[in-house]
């Protein structure tokens, strides 16, 4: 009679508002102010461009910071998993089409940086079924290279250091693409039949 009693354990559940996706959300309530501040600037503002900077550079950390909370205390959950990568490309994207929009970026690396983005996210919805596709050491390297390239530029940079600005954008360029490859041939993969 007692085992007839007796329940399988239950797994404790996440609390959607939590700690982890509190600063997502924080995040992609940045990303307005971010904008207008870069838009305020007009590019030319070294005040408001330091702002812009600062903010951008703060919503970035909290990408760090909410990925190692949610592991570390177990607090996952579907909306974050949801949630964290839509704030990410929101504030890239963001940052990107601002600066091509005052001419301090090629509209060419924006397009191929977003394609890129937006191609990967529908390949992990295309696959979500079969399974995860897990971020790689190299997209870890894009996403900080994007983010020093961003900052790089949006800060008001002497004209010597200025200079650099694109050779960290080239290379966070040809991370880009390449990890976005690699993604690709995983998605594959995952897709393929088993024999």
């Amino acid at each position: 009679m007692t085992g007839a009693t007796e329940s399988a354990p239950v797994a404790a559940r996440v609390p959607v508002l939590n700690a982890a996706n509190g600063l997502t959300l924080l995040r992609l309530m940045l990303v307005p102010v971010f904008a207008v501040s870069l838009v305020g600037s007009g590019m030319t503002h070294p005040g408001w461009r330091m702002a812009a900077c600062l903010i951008f550079v703060v919503a970035s950390a909290t990408d760090l910071v909410d990925g190692w909370i949610a592991r570390r205390f177990g607090l996952v959950t579907s909306v974050g998993k949801v949630a964290d990568p839509i704030a990410d490309k929101a504030l890239t994207g963001a940052a990107l089409v601002l600066l091509s929009w005052y001419d301090g970026l090629p509209w060419w690396v924006t397009v191929v940086i977003l394609a890129r983005e937006l191609g990967i996210t529908a390949l992990r919805f295309w696959v979500i079924r079969h399974g995860v596709i897990a971020a790689s050491r190299g997209g870890k390297a894009k996403t900080a290279l994007q983010i020093l390239a961003i900052t790089w530029y949006v800060w008001p940079m002497p004209a010597a250091l200025a200079a650099v600005g694109p050779w960290i954008m080239a290379a966070a360029v040809v991370v880009t693409v390449v990890t976005g490859f690699d993604y690709l041939v995983q998605a594959l993969r995952l897709r393929r039949p088993a024999r």
